[in-house]
């Protein structure tokens, strides 16, 4: 049974530790959604939009974080609960014409969305392509 808490239950020291992997930046308000929009003139926004309560959304925040490879600075990596913050969610739904799902994950530039994934397929996407070549170097 404590196999299946873990993979499917509330486990709150495997989610602490895959979120402190990554230098995420916590999403709490509505004009946050702004300022990542605007931010993305300049470099790549990511957001993660995970749901405390589920057990897919955690197994897919712990398998990104553990393939995560992007160098600090090259991207903001911004982390959505959506218990929390479902007002959030639905204007970032509205603001960049993404339907909401979770878990997603969402790849911002130039004010609009590059990319999104959503559930499994989060883990194989590759953040490299969007981090520009001056960045790189």
């Amino acid at each position: 049974m404590e196999f299946f808490n873990g993979l499917f239950g509330r486990n709150k020291n495997q989610e602490e530790k895959a979120v402190g992997k990554i230098a995420w930046i916590p999403i709490t308000s509505l004009v946050e959604v702004d300022k990542i929009e605007e931010k993305s003139e300049i470099r790549p926004q990511v957001i993660f939009k995970h749901s405390t309560t589920c057990g897919i959304s955690r197994m897919v925040l712990n398998m990104f974080s553990a393939n995560y490879r992007i160098e600090e600075g090259h991207m903001d990596m911004y982390f959505l609960d959506l218990h929390k913050h479902r007002d959030v969610s639905d204007e970032i739904s509205r603001k960049f014409g993404v339907t909401h799902q979770s878990p997603q994950l969402l790849i911002i530039k130039e004010g609009a969305v590059v990319a999104h994934k959503s559930h499994g397929a989060i883990t194989e996407i590759d953040l490299e392509p969007y981090v520009s070549l001056e960045e790189r170097q």
